[in-house]
């Protein structure tokens, strides 16, 4: 059985003869060469026209205002007021500590308050009665020296108990936790039982969330194109506007304004920080997403644009085919932009007079290829003209 099997080299031989038949068969027996029939594309003339320069960076969504919720006094965790993740107001009661022990001590240190007030209610009624003795010289001036002292000593401890009263009265607001800030609250990491100490236990987290920050690195470059115009700006309290998009949107649909930039490059990556300020009624935009950061410089640029629909990748090049002469498809390099109302800048390898090929790309399997073109629109390359180019047969 194995001597039926063809060697590689005899196999080898064997596509070779095939193939010699295969271009006999097409040549025809001698006559002359058959040509692949053009194949039908649809070509569009590149766009140009002014736009605003813009440089595109990544960042992520921050909230404008973050709070750690940690008890200030120690005591048990009574209950959670709000259900978690919850949006909740400014001075919402979100957790209450047991509060029983700190209300004894506001009526401790009430008691001391009153106490202390009847000390110097007397003090005073003894001063008085020395003051009017004096002149008789019922008293001496010593004596009515030390009802004066005795009299400041009660004063003073009138002031002591007040301000330990005022001690208790706050700890014992601080067994009811409020909300700071208006936001979104986290999970309670604490559930209700559980023994806080104060400034060491953290309950839960909150977050504002209209308006929100957006941060991003700018490089070295775009940092000294800027710098002048953006610092002058933010000097001046004028607005720079910014768009963002999140991961699952294409259009920078969101809008900010710059509200701060570095004053110092970091050596170590090369990049400065930026943050914007982004309106977020509908808390879409939550902290620690990722964005897209749209920059727009001052003034406008002509610009080149083409249709995606056109780029073709080789490896880590990106490549459009154009008609050349003879209607011939040729290859051209090119360095794309920023996307720009449906289509894509050019900022290298085209000129404005071209036409790319934007439908039947797969038809053209090596460069200089012979196509027989449609022009269609290059905001439409999927128009009725498009399609009936790429219905074309195909050799």
């Amino acid at each position: 059985m194995s001597s039926l099997i063809p060697s590689r080299g005899m196999a080898l031989r064997l596509g070779a003869l095939a193939l010699a038949i295969s271009l006999a068969a097409c040549g025809g027996g001698g006559g002359e060469s058959q040509q692949m029939p053009p194949q039908g594309v649809s070509v569009a003339t590149v766009v140009q026209q002014s736009i605003s320069p813009s440089r595109e960076f990544t960042g992520r969504i921050q909230a404008v205002d973050a709070v750690e919720l940690r008890p200030r006094v120690a005591g048990y965790l009574a209950k959670v007021h709000v259900r978690e993740g919850a949006l909740v107001a400014k001075d919402a009661l979100l957790f209450s500590i047991d509060d029983r022990e700190y209300r004894a001590a506001v009526a401790a240190a009430q008691a001391d308050v009153e106490r202390a007030e009847a000390r110097r209610k007397l003090a005073q009624i003894e001063y008085d009665r020395s003051e009017a003795l004096i002149a008789s010289r019922a008293v001496s001036q010593g004596d009515l020296d030390a009802r004066g002292v005795e009299r400041a000593q009660a004063e003073a401890d009138v002031d002591a108990a007040k301000a330990r009263l005022q001690t208790a009265q706050l700890n014992l607001e601080f067994t009811r936790i409020k909300a700071p800030i208006a936001g979104r609250i986290g999970a309670a990491l604490v559930k209700p039982g559980n023994l806080v100490a104060p400034g060491d236990t953290l309950l839960s987290t909150l977050v504002s969330v209209d308006p929100v920050h957006v941060v991003f690195e700018a490089d070295e470059r775009t940092f000294l194109r800027y710098q002048a115009s953006a610092t002058q700006a933010l000097s001046e309290d004028v607005a720079v506007p910014v768009q963002v998009a999140l991961a699952d949107e294409a259009e920078f649909k969101h809008v900010g304004n710059l509200d701060f930039l570095d004053n110092q490059l970091n050596a170590a990556t090369g990049t400065v920080m930026a943050r914007a300020v982004l309106s977020n009624p509908d808390a879409r935009l939550v902290p620690g997403l990722f964005a897209r950061v749209r920059l727009q410089a001052e003034g406008s640029a002509t610009a080149l644009l083409i249709h995606d629909q056109a780029v073709l990748t080789d490896q880590d090049r990106k490549y459009v085919f154009v008609l050349g002469e003879g209607n011939a498809a040729q290859r051209r390099d090119v360095v794309l932009g920023a996307q720009i109302n449906g289509l894509r800048v050019v900022e290298s390898g085209l000129q404005p007079s071209d036409q790319v090929i934007v439908n039947g790309t797969r038809k053209i399997f090596f460069p200089d290829q012979v196509v027989a073109p449609v022009s269609v629109p290059m905001d439409a390359p999927n128009s009725a003209a498009a399609q009936s180019a790429a219905a074309a047969p195909e050799a």
